[in-house]
């Protein structure tokens, strides 16, 4: 008994006789409803389609979680198609008798389709970005991050809007992105402003462009603004403070993406959802001298 407690005391002594500390791994917590992790994806690709978000500074997690919840809910009353999976087998034997251990069973298999349905989290999938203030969420079909956003910022300017985020700023769609380069950006821009621009017959419109640059310094603002005034086309003109569509070109370190609005962007506060459930007292006296 006595060899047995010194040998542990020596083990736990190490070889110099001073026990070592190991350092404890920080991992990321797991903040998904079932129990997943929100960054399934780690960086933006080319040929993802989704929206930036802006946040205030330190709070990104929890403009994550209140955007996801947000996102959420609208992916159940807008898209209910594509998460009604696994629900005729959670409907089957509703009103059936059975012994307690068939209960028991059909309850652990219910769970099981619970788990298995697609969820409105699929649809949207969080990316956490290395700068601060800024998260993007992935989106997939049937989701368009253009008309989506614009219900949002739509229904939180409403005069019985319940204000639904705290930390969230700014919803930036994006159409389509791509690497960024010269040949990049034509190619994304080519695609998005294809059904806009280019259509037959040909409709004359009036438009604007406004470019932002994240963690990239190739492409310069005057140089997109070129760029994509280009590709147009011709038959259209600028118009910066009319115009009827808004090109909104957004550069993130090696990826950019493309998408365009209409003329209502000014009027929601270029979707700053903040500003819409809140403004702040500059922006209520701006509005009320322009309505006098």
């Amino acid at each position: 008994m006595g060899e047995n407690s010194k040998r542990k005391a020596e083990n736990s002594a190490g070889g110099d006789g001073k026990r070592t500390k190991t350092k404890k791994q920080w991992r990321t917590p797991t903040n998904g409803r079932d129990g997943g992790s929100y960054q399934q994806q780690q960086t933006i690709q080319a040929g993802d389609v989704g929206i930036f978000v802006t946040c205030i500074k330190g709070k990104e997690g929890k403009a994550t979680g209140e955007m996801r919840d947000l996102l959420d809910d609208y992916a159940e009353r807008l898209y209910p198609e594509a998460l009604a999976g696994g629900n005729d087998e959670d409907e089957q034997d509703e009103d059936g008798a059975g012994s307690g251990v068939d209960d028991i069973e059909k309850e652990i298999s219910a769970e099981v389709q619970e788990i298995r349905k697609p969820k409105a989290a699929r649809l949207f999938t969080p990316i956490q970005l290395s700068t601060q203030c800024i998260i993007f969420f992935k989106t997939i079909d049937p989701v368009e991050p253009v008309s989506l956003v614009k219900r949002i910022c739509e229904d939180a300017m409403g005069d019985n809007a319940r204000k639904r985020t705290r930390f969230t700023q700014r919803l930036t769609p994006m159409t389509f992105m791509g690497r960024v380069s010269a040949e990049g950006l034509e190619q994304v821009a080519l695609k998005v402003l294809g059904p806009h621009f280019h259509q037959e017959p040909f409709k004359a419109r009036t438009f604007a462009i406004r470019p932002t640059i994240r963690n990239h310094n190739i492409l310069t603002r005057d140089s997109i603004i070129k760029q994509v005034a280009s590709l147009v086309g011709e038959g259209h003109k600028v118009d910066l403070k009319n115009y009827e569509l808004l090109i909104i070109v957004e550069v993130y370190q090696h990826i950019c993406g493309v998408s365009v609005v209409d003329n209502d962007f000014e009027k929601l506060k270029r979707f700053n959802i903040s500003e819409l459930f809140e403004p702040t007292p500059k922006e209520q006296a701006k509005e009320k001298s322009g309505s006098e």
